[in-house]
C-alpha cells in the first residue's frame, strides 16, 4: 500500500504510471503506465487511463470513464460519468493506427457532462463546459457552453460554471459575482 495516495485493491496499476500525493483511484479501474496522474485527483470506479495520459492536479474523474493515449486534462478538470475520448479519427480494428494518435487537451477548469463524446484533435478551453451527451468534433473556447450532437455553442459560463448573461455589460455572474467583458465574440475575465 501506498501511503502518498489510494488504490482500492481491485484496481490495477501499470508500472511506469506515476501518482500523485492525496489522490483516490477506486474500485475496478485501470492506470496504463507511463501514464502521469496529478496530486489530489479522485479516479471513480470502472475507469481506464490510457498510456501517456497526463492528469493535472485536482482532475476529477467520474465513474466509467475511458481516457485514451493522447490526452491531456490541466488541473481542476472535471470528466462527467461514462464520458469517452478518442485517439483516432477512423479507427479500423484489422489496420494498426497508433502512430495516427491525435492529441486532445481539455485546458485548466472545464468540465465535460455526463456521456460526451470527445473526438481527438481539439481542444477544450480553460473553463469551458460540454453538455452532457454532446459530441464535441471542434475546439471549444475558453468559458464557452457547448451541447448537443454535434456540439455548438449557445452561450458563456463563469469560472463557477454558472451561465452568464452576455446581454448586460459589464457581464455578471449571479452566483460568485465575477465580472467579465465580450470583445470580438470571446468571453475575458473583466482584469485581463
Amino acid at each position: 500500500m501506498n501511503e502518498k495516495y489510494f488504490v482500492h485493491e481491485s484496481s490495477y496499476i501499470d508500472d511506469g504510471a506515476i501518482i500523485g500525493s492525496g489522490t483516490r483511484i477506486w474500485h475496478f479501474s485501470h492506470i496504463m503506465g507511463p501514464s502521469i496522474i496529478g496530486e489530489n485527483c479522485n479516479i471513480g470506479q470502472n475507469v481506464f487511463i490510457g498510456a501517456d495520459v497526463v492528469l493535472g492536479d485536482g482532475v476529477k474523474v467520474q465513474n466509467n470513464v475511458s481516457i485514451y493515449s493522447g490526452v491531456i486534462c490541466e488541473d481542476g478538470v472535471f470528466l462527467g460519468p461514462s464520458m469517452v475520448f478518442t485517439n483516432v479519427i477512423n479507427p479500423r480494428a484489422f489496420i494498426e493506427k497508433k502512430h495516427e494518435f491525435k492529441q486532445t487537451i481539455v485546458k485548466r477548469g472545464a468540465s465535460i457532462g455526463a456521456n460526451a463524446t470527445i473526438i481527438c484533435g481539439h481542444t477544450i478551453g480553460s473553463y469551458a463546459f460540454v453538455g452532457a451527451g454532446a459530441v464535441v468534433a471542434i475546439d471549444v473556447p475558453n468559458y464557452a457552453l457547448v451541447v448537443g450532437n454535434p456540439a455548438r455553442q449557445i452561450g458563456w459560463v463563469c469560472k463557477c460554471g454558472t451561465k452568464l448573461d452576455t446581454t448586460k455589460t459589464p457581464v455578471d455572474c449571479v452566483a460568485c459575482g465575477e465580472q467579465y467583458k465580450v470583445l470580438n465574440s470571446i468571453l475575458y475575465p473583466k482584469g485581463e
